[in-house]
């Protein structure tokens, strides 16, 4: 079997590593993360009032809509 040669890193004097940049800027990070929340909360209230609007009411205790119709159609 033979012997692997083992390589040493050496550092290099006056070498040093790249400086990995972020991918978003960090004084951008408060901006972007206010515009999504500000998008976001606009969708749900979007979504929110294109529905159909509910049955009227709120009806008092023991009210039965369908009994009010049937009697009022007699």
């Amino acid at each position: 079997m033979a012997k692997k040669k083992q390589k040493t890193k050496q550092r290099q004097i006056g070498k040093t590593q790249p400086v990995k940049k972020p991918l978003i800027p960090a004084k951008h990070k408060n901006a972007i993360w206010t515009i999504i929340i500000i998008i976001t909360l606009l969708v749900f209230f979007i979504i929110n009032n294109t529905r159909e609007e509910p049955e009227e009411g709120p009806y008092p205790p023991g009210y039965n809509p369908s009994k009010v119709e049937s009697d009022s159609l007699k």
